[in-house]
């Protein structure tokens, strides 16, 4: 899978990962669901910080398209309740 961390490049995240990221993001949208910015904010940190740490970083001449693009860190939660919604970025 390939990820996309706004404003930072795309990363290819393996299977394996993908359920823990998709955890995450279950929880980042409990959060926005709750109105609890700070547990979002952390949640998100979280969510770069296993694309960054598991994910291999693709080169910026890359033309992969992204299956799932992480906001960047500063989102609010205002920003968020658009994108955050239903199943959140990860489908299932």
């Amino acid at each position: 899978m390939i990820v996309r961390l706004s404003g930072e490049g795309q990363y290819k995240l393996s299977d394996d990962q993908l359920a823990a990221l998709n955890e995450l993001d279950n929880r980042a949208v409990g959060a926005v669901e709750a109105g609890d910015e700070a547990e979002f904010s952390g949640l998100l940190s979280r969510m770069a910080t296993l694309v960054r740490t598991h994910g291999e970083p693709l080169a910026g001449d890359d033309l992969h398209s992204s299956d799932v693009i992480v906001p960047p860190l500063d989102t609010t939660l205002a920003e968020a309740q658009a994108d955050f919604s239903g199943d959140g970025l990860i489908p299932g």
